[in-house]
């Protein structure tokens, strides 16, 4: 007798919050042809081992003063953060939250980002 053995079907995040920010971003993606947003969808979709954590020191060695920045994932609070800017992410640590506030900047949740910048312009990515 033959055996057919099949892999379970994708079924993407589990997570009810994640899902409902999902759906949120890809409608403000298209409804504002804002490609970040959409992308930002994209990348929450995929298994959760791929997604990003990203480390103070890597905002300040790649941004600017006034930058806007999204993680789709966690920021964590390993290095140093010399100058003040705007981090959205998914989940914060809460020691990266008080160096961001320590700088003058903002840790927002992605949410609060597109309702304060719908079109995404000059939001950058980074993982």
């Amino acid at each position: 007798m033959l055996r057919v053995i099949t892999m379970p079907r994708p079924t993407g995040p589990t997570n009810p919050m994640l899902r409902k920010l999902i759906r949120q971003l890809r409608e403000h993606g298209k409804k504002q042809k804002a490609r970040v947003w959409l992308e930002l969808a994209e990348r929450f979709e995929g298994p959760r081992r791929a997604r990003a954590e990203v480390n103070l020191s890597q905002f300040n060695r790649y941004t600017a003063e006034g930058n806007t920045v999204v993680v789709p994932g966690k920021v964590l609070a390993a290095g140093r953060l010399n100058h003040p800017i705007s981090i959205a992410a998914f989940k914060f640590s809460s020691a990266a939250r008080r160096k961001i506030a320590a700088t003058g900047g903002k840790a927002l949740t992605i949410q609060q980002l597109v309702e304060q910048n719908p079109s995404g312009k000059g939001v950058r990515l980074m993982e």
